[in-house]
């Protein structure tokens, strides 16, 4: 099963759901012909997609646009996008939570993100050396000149998040309306960085668990090493705080609400 399946999947049911519509804008940050590809299959119609990789070829990712884009930096007004997405790119920057909360300023309705998740599964991974703390495996398949942080040499550390974490960074971004958060998850082995090895043993064991591994994230999916966090904005003004209100289109206190809190 492809990597990129938890992708095409949450993106059906977002559509499914009425969440998202093909004709959104549609931000893509950290971007590349994985993420063409899978929205063409999708029929989406105005997608823009970023990313600091000077070598891409924008004519690759037709119909839609390219950018060259510093994703914890984008240079777009609050709010230009309709939504925005980021495939296992968040991990590559220097500030994943900048890079995420920069996807929160400039969309309207919401994004999703697809990241490594932080879990017990996740982390006797690396203690027993089939995962990685820092992404070697992907600058030394890139000529060991791209693939790390910010694209670069350098091998990234491995961001992995929690749904606690997601949480707590969009609450205090959007500080005055409450998110909805929906999360999926996913066991993905990393076969090409194990496969790749010189240690042959650590592939043939990495095979005789995975059905165990798969079994057990069947049945504990907050186990899974990889998943999705959708998150939709706040609404106006259906999910506006209680001590907040709308004056003259714009959000301020509600000294009355305050009022009967305190003394």
């Amino acid at each position: 099963m492809p990597q990129n399946c938890i992708y095409t999947e949450v993106l059906q049911s977002l559509l499914d759901a009425n969440q998202i519509q093909r004709d959104m804008s549609i931000i893509v940050s950290c971007g590349d012909k994985t993420d063409a590809d899978v929205l063409r299959e999708l029929k989406f119609e105005n997608v823009v997609i970023c990313n600091v990789d000077s070598r891409i070829n924008g004519a690759d990712f037709s119909p839609f646009s390219w950018e060259l884009q510093d994703a914890e930096n984008l240079q777009y007004q609050d709010k230009t996008f309709d939504f925005g997405i980021v495939y296992r790119g968040l991990h590559h920057c220097y500030s994943p939570h900048k890079a995420l909360l920069e996807l929160v300023r400039v969309t309207k309705t919401g994004l999703v993100l697809f990241e490594p998740h932080d879990n017990l599964i996740s982390r006797m991974g690396i203690f027993l050396g089939f995962g990685q703390d820092f992404e070697h495996a992907s600058v030394f398949y890139n000529g060991c000149k791209f693939g790390g942080v910010k694209n670069g040499p350098i091998p990234n550390y491995i961001y992995r998040w929690t749904e606690a974490e997601i949480k707590k960074i969009i609450s205090a971004m959007n500080a005055w309306g409450k998110s909805q958060f929906i999360f999926t998850y996913k066991m993905i082995i990393p076969w090409t960085q194990l496969n790749g090895r010189k240690k042959w043993w650590v592939s043939y064991l990495a095979k005789l668990v995975s059905p165990i591994l798969k079994g057990v994230t069947f049945f504990f999916p907050r186990q899974s090493n990889n998943f999705a966090a959708v998150i939709l904005h706040p609404r106006m003004p259906e999910d506006l705080y209680p001590w907040l209100k709308v004056n003259e289109g714009e959000v301020e206190v509600d000294p009355v609400w305050l009022g009967k809190q305190y003394k």
